[in-house]
């Protein structure tokens, strides 16, 4: 028997069991009710999702999709394509896979996405895919990269089709993309407020990029940093502090950056996690750092948590300070944050409606091998194979329609 998989849609969860199939749970309308296509649910080996759908590639490399049909809920009108499927990617309302021969299958939200039909004749030896909320750019195994979708989403690269040669990959954020090309040079497109930028046009030694809602930050082959997009990716008033970046972190609004000595650099929406004065002592020897839409959490090297932002994203964990020593990894909503420690248990805080069951849960919540997440619910699988979920009952912290499906093989048995 495999290891359970998790996977999450807006407001619903996914489960692979271990058997190969699946068991689901949340708004019904956003893929928590698969009953329509339970049979077909076997062998199960992978699931992506949509906002409000999901699919799931078979063993043989089919596909079975549900949830909301207007959002890739339905694939019958491709079901007959749909084969020897080997990766799928997804906007917030299509699918686009891709199959074996490197041909791509989309279907969905035409305008998100789903219809492909105007590039079909060029999606051609794709090798990967990349997703804004509303558009799709696939790059080739030439180096030269096809987009469609919304236009103002980044669906038209027209304007700089010339220019994506060599594409080695591409970073998106809600509205506009980001492509590195071998030279470390970057070309954009999409939603200019977005982060369609000539200012980054000039740019040779890019190494990575990190997108927040509608802003990007780059860090450089010096390890400075270069952002453009919304004015919440302005970093100009901390411009000088960014040297030695290391890894760059985003919330909706907001950037905070780790520097190879284990400090935190952090600009954009002061609401939103962009001003981190408050704990600035304590942002010292950093090793990673998660968010929500509106707060950051950071995991020092000692297993401790520092968080600041919005308390109404999780901004202050003083209530569970001292429960947060030998953190392993932070998992997020969009307003709340769970830390699974070493010890496989699980502290988890951020506004009282979005934890929901969490406190029936907590005692049960050990030996946590992985926490997934949706907008505002948690679910964690347990070594016994068992998941536990918490959080908003109609994004899918309740469970209890599907618990005996989710107790461990032992319990089911018995």
């Amino acid at each position: 028997m495999r290891t359970a998989q998790l996977s999450s849609s807006g407001r619903a969860f996914a489960a692979i069991l271990g058997d190969g199939s699946v068991v689901t749970w949340g708004n019904a309308d956003a893929g928590g009710d698969s009953s329509a296509v339970q049979d077909q649910l076997k062998n199960v080996q992978q699931i992506q999702a949509t906002e409000r759908a999901f699919a799931a590639v078979l063993g043989d490399g089919t596909v079975v999709t549900w949830g909301n049909t207007l959002r890739g809920g339905d694939s019958s009108a491709v079901r007959d394509q749909l084969k020897d499927v080997q990766h799928i990617q997804a906007t917030r309302g299509a699918f686009a896979a891709i199959l074996r021969d490197e041909t791509v299958i989309t279907w969905g939200a035409g305008i998100l996405g789903g219809d492909s039909s105007m590039v079909r004749d060029q999606l051609r030896k794709v090798q990967q895919i990349q997703a804004t909320q509303g558009a799709f750019a696939a790059i080739l195994n030439d180096g030269s990269v096809v987009s469609w979708g919304e236009t103002s989403h980044g669906g038209d690269s027209s304007s700089v089709r010339d220019q994506l040669t060599n594409v080695q990959e591409i970073q998106a954020n809600n509205g506009a993309f980001a492509a590195i090309l071998c030279d470390g040079s970057v070309v954009t497109w999409g939603a200019v407020f977005a982060g369609d930028s000539i200012r980054v046009r000039e740019l040779k030694t890019v190494q990575k990029i990190q997108a927040s809602q509608a802003a990007f930050a780059a860090i450089l082959k010096d390890g400075s940093v270069v952002t453009w997009g919304y004015a919440d990716g302005d970093s100009s008033a901390v411009q000088h502090q960014l040297v030695d970046v290391r890894q760059i972190q985003a919330t909706e609004r907001a950037f905070a950056a780790i520097l190879n000595d284990g400090s935190v650099v952090s600009w954009g929406d002061v609401s939103r996690g962009g001003d981190s004065s408050s704990v600035q002592d304590q942002l010292k020897d950093v090793a990673q750092i998660q968010a929500t839409d509106g707060a950051f959490a950071a995991i020092l090297h000692d297993g401790s948590v520092v968080t600041w932002g919005h308390e109404g994203f999780g901004g202050d964990s003083s209530i569970v300070r001292d429960q947060l020593k030998n953190v392993h990894q932070i998992q997020a909503t969009k307003w709340g944050f769970a830390a699974i420690l070493s010890d496989g248990s699980v502290v988890s805080w951020g506004p009282a409606p979005v934890l929901g069951e969490y406190s029936r849960v907590r005692d049960q919540l050990k030996s946590v091998q992985q926490v997934q997440a949706t907008e505002a619910a948690f679910a964690a699988i347990l070594k016994d194979g068992s998941i536990l979920a918490w959080g908003v009952a109609h994004y899918g912290g309740d469970s209890s329609t599907v618990r005996r499906q989710l107790a461990p093989a032992s319990a089911q048995e018995a």
